[in-house]
């Protein structure tokens, strides 16, 4: 398996004197021939700026840095795609962080690039390439001239076309899981957010946040407008917002609206589920699916990631307690990285986690982030590292009841596949 590399061009090169590593958290390991499949459709080859790649030079067998002025390269995967190791790099400029996106180790073999990942779900609907844009600018036309007022419209559009998020698209393509931003705060202060960082964070953020409370009919006319035919899903808690429970009150208000016209579809949040109070009464407004964002399930490495305000884990844990007793369909966002994610001590917390919160589904998404900060503000291992490959066959035994996956979908969830 041949290590790849980019040159200052961002032209992409394989070399065939040097075998490609990856990394598991901080160290350097071998890829497994059972780790690697074809790179998928949808999957984004990328430099890493201010890094070399590592590999072992096939003649001495001694492993290092690829001579010259060469980046290192990644994968970046489509949902439905669980990477298992990281690209094998080291930094040239350990001052510099790299932009926020969830690196995959590539190599080249029989004559392709291959990635180190393993498919969890069907990518079919998350896949770009099934997002036209003529048919998308057609679909952002109708909607912003039928609703000029409307700026959640308005804020979506720039979503849609600006930042290509596909959720965004899907409201204006008006299929399956559609958006619904909802608010401008947060009660988290999130290690590497996408949409807010402090100025001296070193991250720059990737998208902007919305600026603005929507009103109820603003809600409304998006929730009516997606929420027409019996599979599709409108969704609270985007990338371009904060914490959407913090505005519980708008959005109690839009669901029994909605609900009173139409019994279509299904209405989700993601959420950190934090406000066990506002998730109570958002879940006993009518809320079908919630998805909880975690990293951990342990006390100390969740609140290193997501600086929590006012809340912590057991409210979280209540609140999917109670969003699973009253029959919504609850699954968690666990940011996963390899190497943290395969702890022994992780793996163990989560088990019991998932166990005591009845969860359905757990959509397994990889952590976008830079390794080294991310590594520097966690707890060291405790245990052992058991490789993601480990970690999901573990998961599949111990849970086998609840579905492994990458996205949100419409209960009853497809059939789980064996590893």
């Amino acid at each position: 398996m041949n290590l790849v590399y980019a040159d200052e061009q961002g032209n992409l090169f394989d070399h065939p004197d040097w075998i490609a590593l990856g990394r598991s958290g901080d160290m350097v390991v071998e890829l497994m021939e059972d780790e690697l499949i074809p790179l998928p459709d949808g999957a984004t080859m990328v430099g890493l700026p201010h890094t070399r790649p590592i590999g072992i030079h096939a003649a001495s067998g001694d492993m290092r840095p690829l001579p010259g002025q060469y980046q290192a390269v990644g994968a970046l995967l489509p949902q439905g795609y669980t990477r298992l190791c990281i690209p094998g790099y080291m930094k040239t400029d350990k001052t510099q962080k790299l932009p926020l996106f969830g690196y995959s180790a590539v190599v080249w073999k029989d004559g392709g690039f291959y990635v180190a990942a393993q498919k969890c779900d069907d990518p079919e609907r998350w896949n770009p390439l099934n997002c036209d844009p003529k048919e998308l600018n057609v679909g952002v036309e109708r909607l912003l001239a039928k609703y000029p007022e409307n700026r959640l419209y308005q804020h979506l559009s720039n979503c849609a076309l600006g930042y290509e998020c596909l959720t965004a698209s899907n409201t204006f393509l008006q299929r399956w899981e559609g958006a619904v931003p909802v608010s401008f705060s947060c009660n988290a202060g999130c290690y590497g957010c996408i949409s807010e960082q402090p100025d001296d964070s070193g991250f720059p953020a990737p998208q902007t946040r919305m600026n603005f409370k929507p009103t109820v009919q603003e809600l409304v006319d998006v929730m009516l407008e997606h929420l027409n035919a019996p599979d599709s899903i409108i969704s609270f808690g985007q990338g371009c917002e904060g914490e959407p429970s913090t505005q519980a009150k708008i959005i109690i208000d839009a669901m029994r609206e909605v609900r009173s016209r139409t019994s279509m579809g299904y209405i989700n949040i993601n959420t950190n589920a934090g406000l066990t109070d506002h998730i109570r009464g958002i879940v006993d407004a009518g809320l079908n699916l919630m998805r909880v964002s975690t990293i951990s399930a342990l006390d100390d490495h969740y609140n290193a990631y997501y600086k929590p305000r006012g809340y912590n884990l057991a409210n979280v844990e209540k609140s999917l307690r109670y969003a699973t007793d009253k029959g919504v369909y609850t699954s968690i966002n666990y940011l996963i990285f390899p190497g943290v994610t395969d702890r022994e001590e992780e793996i163990e917390a989560m088990l019991g986690f998932v166990k005591r919160t009845g969860l359905k589904l757990i959509q397994m998404r990889n952590l976008n982030i830079d390794p080294e900060s991310y590594l520097e503000l966690i707890p060291k291992a405790q245990g052992e590292i058991y490789g993601m490959k480990q970690m999901l066959e573990i998961f599949a035994d111990e849970l086998p009841d609840v579905v492994i996956g990458s996205y949100t979908h419409v209960p009853p969830a497809p059939i789980k596949q064996p590893f």
